[in-house]
């Protein structure tokens, strides 16, 4: 092996700053996701409207982000699914920063209460699951952390995390 080939066997499309844009993109929000559902499903914290409303676009954001790992790194395509997937978490960090306005009493919200129930061989049954379902207002902190609720949380995490992922779509375009 050459001299001249020397300086480029550490340098990989991984550590290109496409690459740590992509993998943000796939990796937060898969944890953002996965640490919902998991307070959900393990830690018995069950969902308002609203935070349902922050799932979707993750989920989104997956999505675009595995697509985004179906060309290189640097090519046009991955780079637009990387920003596509980018959106989505800033759409989810932005509904995560009404629903903390909302549970702080900033903005009124909603009028509704979400009722979970996982639907049964009949109408009686039904009805059961949802008289015996909690009521979930999306105005009330079910968990806070230094003071910040799930929702502010998520606000933080995905606006932070797609800014992240546009600055190191722009390094990218600088190189």
């Amino acid at each position: 092996m050459s001299q001249a080939a020397a300086p480029s066997i550490g340098r990989t499309s991984a550590t290109s700053p496409a690459a740590t844009a992509r993998g943000i993109a796939l990796l937060l929000p898969l944890a953002l996701l996965g640490g919902a559902l998991g307070s959900q499903y393990l830690g018995g914290l069950y969902p308002c409207e609203m935070c349902y409303w922050q799932r979707w676009p993750h989920g989104a954001a997956i999505v675009f982000a595995l697509l985004a790992f179906t060309a290189p790194a640097d090519s046009s395509r991955s780079r637009n699914f990387t920003l596509l997937a980018a959106l989505a978490i800033a759409i989810s960090g932005i509904i995560g920063v009404y629903h903390a306005g909302v549970e702080a009493k900033i903005f009124e919200g909603l009028t509704t209460c979400t009722a979970l129930a996982t639907g049964g061989a009949s109408t009686a049954d039904l009805l059961k699951q949802i008289t015996h379902a909690p009521l979930i207002r999306c105005d009330q902190v079910q968990w806070s952390l230094f003071g910040i609720s799930l929702a502010g949380w998520n606000a933080i995490f995905s606006l932070g995390g797609a800014a992240a992922i546009l600055l190191f779509s722009w390094k990218a375009l600088r190189r």
